[in-house]
């Protein structure tokens, strides 16, 4: 291995690489004071304990909140520090769940270290919007790795909580087949879900917790219709038809519909649920397939799928082919670096952020996905790896 291969797969220079952009975007914004999202967050805190409508807009912000009144509690602990020091550790504390998440996958350490190198200015895009995403994606790939260890309680735990905080996380029931004991994942499930239902309500409220469901869904519905016609959301595969067409009332299900079945179709090969390889490829998909058909995804939210690409590429049977690394340097370009100062701006201007063009190599890069899950030729050698601990 040459030296520059050495210093890129150094466990060192990967991790003070990972929390280095991070920390770097984070101190940037808090000194131009561009923290909108994580104040948004703070309130939705002080609004819950105050019973406040967490979802009325917050004019001082610009914006309103979006996330579950479970999210309060998770954001509560950085609500007493002063803003500045808030927001940083907030940021450094996603990256550091993703981190965990991503070294917990039965990778070899250099496969790991190869994964975090390809998302880490991804992470840094989704750093400079101080947004939750980073824990979003760790949270649905520890849901695999627990049901992969047989830890549904955890596994379910992490799928409640994703899916009371911003929806995202109920695609953590991709994996249940991949469950060795399906009644316990079924009844943990639903304990989670009373015990994460009453935590809000501790703090606050039973009437006021159970209105906020209410609000909460029709703030969503809300911004569903809202983000059609924003260059800013809808980057998923409903907005790339909307305008590269200009056929916007184009109906999500259309697209969406398709899109389910040809994910679904990954479970007509249950022959190889016990396979490694065949898991990683139904999670690099979850992770994608989550953000390119959701009208709510924007830059920062690609951090989630931008690790599913990453996984697949380390999944991939060696040698890798020519067209597969066109595709991550595809990824690389587009989705990751077009919003960026390294990248043309005029090009990012005209073309990527007008045409939700930052969708489109993670669309392809799904489709390859997919069509590896139905004909891809799994071995069992594969398949015993995965017991793990």
């Amino acid at each position: 291995m040459s030296k520059l291969g050495k210093l890129l797969l150094n466990k060192y220079f990967v991790t003070a690489i990972w929390f280095g952009l991070s920390f770097f975007a984070v101190i940037k914004q808090a000194a131009h004071q561009h923290i909108n999202n994580y104040l948004i967050y703070k309130y939705t805190f002080i609004n819950l304990i105050g019973q406040h409508n967490l979802y009325n807009l917050q004019t001082e912000f610009f914006d309103s909140n979006h996330y579950g009144p479970l999210f309060g509690l998770i954001i509560a602990p950085f609500t007493y520090l002063p803003d500045s020091i808030g927001v940083v550790l907030w940021v450094m504390f996603n990256a550091l769940v993703l981190y965990i998440a991503i070294r917990q996958l039965p990778f070899t350490l250099n496969q790991q270290l190869a994964v975090l190198l390809i998302c880490a200015h991804e992470l840094m895009t989704a750093s400079f919007n101080v947004q939750f995403n980073p824990c979003m994606a760790a949270i649905i790939i520890l849901s695999f790795v627990f049901i992969n260890r047989k830890q549904d309680i955890w596994a379910t735990l992490l799928i409640v909580a994703g899916t009371l905080i911003k929806l995202y996380g109920i695609v953590g029931l991709a994996f249940f087949f991949f469950s060795k004991d399906k009644v316990k994942f079924i009844w943990t499930f639903i304990m989670w879900s009373a015990v994460l239902y009453v935590l809000p309500i501790l703090v606050s409220s039973q009437q006021f917790v159970n209105q906020s469901y209410v609000e909460w869904y029709n703030s969503l519905s809300h911004k569903n219709a809202e983000n059609t016609i924003s260059t800013m959301q809808d980057i998923s595969v409903m907005g790339m038809i909307r305008r590269v067409f200009s056929y916007p009332q184009l109906s999500n299900t259309l697209v969406i519909i398709p899109g389910l079945l040809l994910f679904a179709t990954a479970y007509l090969r249950f022959k190889w649920f016990s396979d490694l390889q065949f898991r990683y490829l139904l999670l690099a998909s979850t992770l994608i397939f989550t953000v390119i058909f959701s009208t709510g995804s924007e830059s920062p939210t690609y951090i989630i799928a931008f690790t599913g690409v990453a996984i697949w590429f380390m999944n991939l049977d060696t040698p890798v082919t020519g067209f597969e690394i066109f595709l991550l340097v595809f990824a690389l370009l587009i989705t990751s670096l077009s919003p960026s100062d390294l990248f043309p701006k005029y090009i990012n201007k005209h073309y990527i952020k007008p045409y939700a063009f930052k969708a489109l190599p993670c669309f392809v890069i799904w489709l390859k996905i997919s069509y590896e899950i139905l004909t891809r030729s799994f071995s069992q050698k594969s398949a015993e790896k995965v017991v793990l601990s």
